[in-house]
């Protein structure tokens, strides 16, 4: 019987790369995910199909759900015999009141475990480049609450100790009340001239930092329309960010980028994205499944050494392929006399996983390229097996047939229409969160034009449209999009560097 628990899990303050792996495994096996506002919604991605995800998003001016409405929920949902994961934004024990959350649960007899976070105090003025300790610069550190429990008589902090006692401050949600901060700091003795740092959505692509000091960092936080969420660091530490920053000095910084490739394969992509800098945000427009009848495929590999030339179009092409042959039992030295054809490096890459190698690989990653290298190659009575998508352009068969050869074309795997939301995308085109849009194929065109609507089109004013070739562009082309970037390679590296070279413009 599976034992109900409640995890208090910190997710860190918003690259979704900085929860821990324990914090990992915890999201991966509840049945119920409680998540902040704080917590970056990519996380939720890790839930298991069937987890019911509950939102508690609070801030400092409005809640989703009350603190006692949450501890409420925790309780209840671990009584229903469930396992439970309490996502926090940060660390859960660094004014993410998770202690108050511990005590309710104890108190109604409910096991729990508390998994650290990496805490804003500390994360954040990293990725501004402002180190929290410095030995040239000080030997203390403190985090400060900005936002004290209203219910209180009077404030705990005691500014008259405070203000000259540390080197180095840190504020945690400071923002509403920095006139207060500024004034009790240099009331108190701290000079005028000491540097501050604001750093707003730390660590994610929009974050933003204002410097000053504390004579002028009011008037700079306002002009900036600095708010929440905000972490404030007092200390002469703050002047290192000047030559220490390099978050936002990477070269896709800012920038939200959406990946409408399948979930299956989007990661790869979505990692090079966040590497510059970038936040990728998956849409996926289309999946990949198995074919509806294996017959005819499993014909063509059970009688795979009569077969002259095998082509292979893509990555999905070769795995699927390879893993049917795996099925039936077909070894893979029945393929000694056929000679493959690889579309790309990719293709040829997955390929050579086998221990297979290509007799031919085009310089171009189309069907027409492939076409030219038969050209030279007498077909007449030739045997091809294409194994490829459902939905694939007829070019290749067409006129491998017309050159004299006897073309196999058979369903290897499907393309059909990916699980991306139509409501959220709205939402964020909507709200203007998308800078660039990404296509890598011409299903992801189609698929994404039908969640879209002709009606919304022009939703994708001011939107990048990104490329991965000269095909998918004519599939966008034909649906009325405009394409700001085109791939010279025709690969996602080849597309991540076409926009690179744009945004360098």
């Amino acid at each position: 019987m599976k034992k109900s628990i409640v995890y208090l899990v910190g997710a860190g303050p918003g690259d979704p790369k900085l929860i821990t792996l324990k914090g990992l495994d915890c999201l991966r096996n509840a049945d119920v995910i409680v998540y902040d506002r704080l917590s970056s919604p990519r996380l939720l991605t890790y839930a298991k199909p069937d987890a019911e995800l509950i939102y508690a998003g609070k801030s400092p001016v409005r809640h989703a759900l009350k603190q006692d409405e949450i501890n409420s929920v925790l309780v209840e949902k671990a009584q229903e015999g469930k396992v439970v994961t309490r996502l926090k934004g940060g660390d859960p024990f660094v004014f993410g009141r998770g202690g108050e959350e511990a005590e309710f649960l104890l108190a109604h007899g409910i096991p729990f475990e508390v998994i650290p976070g990496v805490t804003s105090g500390i994360a954040v003025p990293a990725y501004a480049g402002i180190p929290v300790t410095h030995r040239d610069f000080n030997s203390t550190v403190v985090f400060i609450t900005g936002n004290e429990d209203p219910s209180k008589e009077g404030s705990s902090i005691k500014w008259d100790k405070l203000a000259t006692g540390c080197e180095t401050l840190v504020f945690y949600m400071g923002m509403a009340n920095l006139p207060h901060i500024v004034e009790q700091l240099t009331v108190n003795g701290r000079s005028t001239d000491t540097p501050v740092g604001i750093i707003r959505w730390g660590t994610r692509p929009e974050q933003r930092t204002v410097t000053g000091t504390l004579e002028n960092i009011v008037e700079k936080a306002r002009e900036a329309k600095m708010g929440h969420p905000a972490i404030v660091i007092v200390g002469e530490v703050v002047l290192l960010r000047d030559k220490l920053r390099w978050f936002e000095d990477k070269p896709l910084f800012g920038k939200k980028i959406l990946v409408t490739r399948a979930r299956s394969q989007a990661s790869v992509f979505a990692e090079k994205i966040e590497a510059l800098g970038g936040e990728p945000w998956e849409f996926p427009t289309i999946e990949i499944t198995e074919p509806e009848d294996f017959a005819p495929l499993d014909d063509a590999i059970t009688a795979i050494n009569s077969y002259d030339w095998l082509v292979l179009t893509s990555v999905n092409g070769v795995q699927y392929f390879m893993n049917r042959m795996r099925h039936l039992k077909v070894d893979v030295r029945r393929l000694g006399n056929v000679k493959i054809v690889a579309i790309g490096p990719k293709t040829r890459e997955e390929i050579e996983k086998y221990g297979i190698f290509c007799e031919f690989m085009p310089e171009e990653f189309v069907a027409e390229a492939i076409i030219e290298i038969f050209r030279g190659e007498d077909l007449k009575g030739k045997k091809v097996l294409l194994p490829r998508a459902d939905i694939a352009r007829r070019v290749l068969p067409d006129t491998l047939e017309s050159m004299g050869a006897e073309v196999h074309e058979v369903t290897a795997y499907r393309t059909v229409t990916g699980s991306g939301s139509a409501d959220e995308l709205l939402k964020m085109l909507e709200e203007k969160k998308i800078n660039v849009l990404t296509f890598t194929s011409s299903s992801t065109v189609k698929n994404f034009m039908k969640k879209l609507g002709p009606e919304n089109i022009g939703l994708l004013e001011g939107v990048v449209l990104a490329s991965i070739g000269p095909i998918t562009s004519g599939a966008a082309m034909e649906l009325g999009l405009t394409v700001d970037i085109e791939a010279l390679e025709f690969t996602i590296d080849g597309l991540i560097e076409a926009i690179l070279n744009y945004f360098k413009k």
